[in-house]
């Protein structure tokens, strides 16, 4: 069994609505000195998978086929191992 944290997020240029509104609500609230604000999603799953190597190939394809939207999104993983 494999562990995958995947972290999806717009790419660079890609207008993020929720992070301008929360950087907005921030400056409301006094915190001026933020400067950026990025909302992404953050993604665990667990999965069967022969080697690590085959847990990366599935991960990414589900990825690219779901859980990202390759035109306007960026992803990143890891995959780790469950301890015996």
């Amino acid at each position: 069994m494999y562990y995958a944290e995947i972290r999806v997020m717009y790419k660079k240029g890609v207008l993020d609505p929720q992070g301008q509104a929360v950087k907005g609500a921030l400056h409301h609230l006094g915190f001026s000195k933020v400067y950026d604000v990025s909302i992404g999603r953050l993604i665990f799953l667990k999965l069967e998978a022969e080697s690590k190597e085959e847990a990366q190939k599935t991960v990414r394809e589900m990825c690219e086929s779901l859980l990202a939207n390759p035109v306007i999104e960026d992803f990143t993983f890891t995959i780790m191992e469950e301890e015996k």
